[in-house]
C-alpha cells in the first residue's frame, strides 16, 4: 500500500459533495419528522386532522433543500481553510492500493 497526502481540495468540488451528502441527510431527517408528525395529526388531541401532518410533510420537502444548501456553503468555506492548514501542517494522509 502506498500512503498519499491530500494537499489541496477544490472548493467547488468539496461544496458539491457536501451539498449532496447533507441533502441525503435532510431526506433522512425529513422522513423521520414526517413519521413523527403522523400521531400528532391523526390521533392525539381534540383537533386531529390530516392538516396536522403538514409540518412533517413540509419538512420532507424543505429539509433536503436547506441541508443541501448549508452543506454546499460549508464546502465553500471549509476548502480554503483546509488548504491553508494543510499547507502549513501537511495534508490528510490516506493509504491507496
Amino acid at each position: 500500500m502506498t500512503a498519499v497526502s491530500i494537499k489541496k481540495i477544490g472548493a467547488l468540488s468539496l461544496a458539491k459533495i457536501l451539498g449532496i451528502i447533507h441533502g441525503i441527510l435532510g431526506v433522512i431527517v425529513g422522513i423521520y419528522m414526517t413519521i413523527m408528525s403522523f400521531p400528532i395529526g391523526f390521533g392525539i388531541g381534540p383537533e386531529t386532522t390530516a392538516a396536522g401532518t403538514m409540518p412533517g410533510i413540509g419538512s420532507l420537502l424543505l429539509l433536503p433543500l436547506i441541508y443541501g444548501v448549508m452543506g454546499f456553503a460549508a464546502g465553500i468555506i471549509t476548502a480554503p481553510i483546509y488548504n491553508g492548514v494543510a499547507g502549513k501542517l501537511g495534508g490528510i494522509e490516506i493509504e491507496v492500493e
